[in-house]
């Protein structure tokens, strides 16, 4: 397993690091897209201010809790007191795409959670990226190739980072975020998507469950 630590203190670090190619950007990380005090303030505004909701869902043959807190809005409708304009601004300079829905992920520790996995191809427009900034504490995402390779990429995504994945990488590629035993702060991502016309409403599906 390769690692990439955070760069966000590394004088030197480039402003755009590319982790995957693929003919669609592949997944690209920006370590210091936000500044630390901005990035801050944007996290606690976040965890205070936004609509937090516990999902359970069925697994086999009983049903278990959603290892993390979510919340969901349309671009269309943001509340004016939270910074996601802001931070929809940050995503469309360094990943621009037309944007429609953000689901955000409460990781209050780390026994919070996601597994490995890759976006469903139908709840995502082709062509468009899949875009999370980091805030909080940082925490580290695996990135494993699918098929014979197997290859992981270990990143730990720092405060104030973005993270970029393209369509074609959900197929190549699929990410998650472990569990760990070490002491961890709460970390928010906050994850930008197109979703296509006829994708299911978020109350239906859990918009925001595939968490990064």
């Amino acid at each position: 397993m390769h690692a990439l630590s955070s760069l966000a203190d590394d004088l030197f670090a480039p402003a755009m690091v590319p982790l995957v190619d693929d003919a669609e950007g592949g997944i690209r990380y920006w370590p210091d897209a936000i500044d630390a005090a901005t990035a801050r303030r944007w996290f606690d505004l976040l965890h205070a201010g936004a609509a937090w909701t516990h999902l359970q869902r069925p697994m086999y043959d009983r049903i278990v809790d959603v290892p993390r807190l979510l919340a969901n809005y349309a671009v269309d409708a943001l509340p004016a007191d939270l910074p996601l304009t802001h931070l929809l601004a940050c995503v469309q300079a360094r990943a621009p795409a037309p944007y429609s829905r953000i689901g955000m992920n409460l990781y209050r520790d780390g026994h919070d959670s996601v597994a490995m996995h890759g976006d469903k191809l139908h709840t995502v427009a082709a062509g468009h990226p899949i875009t999370l900034v980091s805030l909080g504490a940082p925490r580290r995402m695996l990135i494993r190739a699918r098929g014979g390779r197997r290859e992981t990429l270990a990143v730990d995504l720092a405060p104030g980072s973005v993270l970029s994945m393209s369509h074609a990488s959900q197929s190549t590629h699929e990410h998650g975020i472990p569990k760990t035993r070490r002491a961890q702060g709460a970390r928010i991502s906050v994850v930008f998507r197109v979703r296509p016309d006829r994708a299911p409403l978020p109350a239906q599906r859990g918009e925001g469950a595939e968490g990064g």
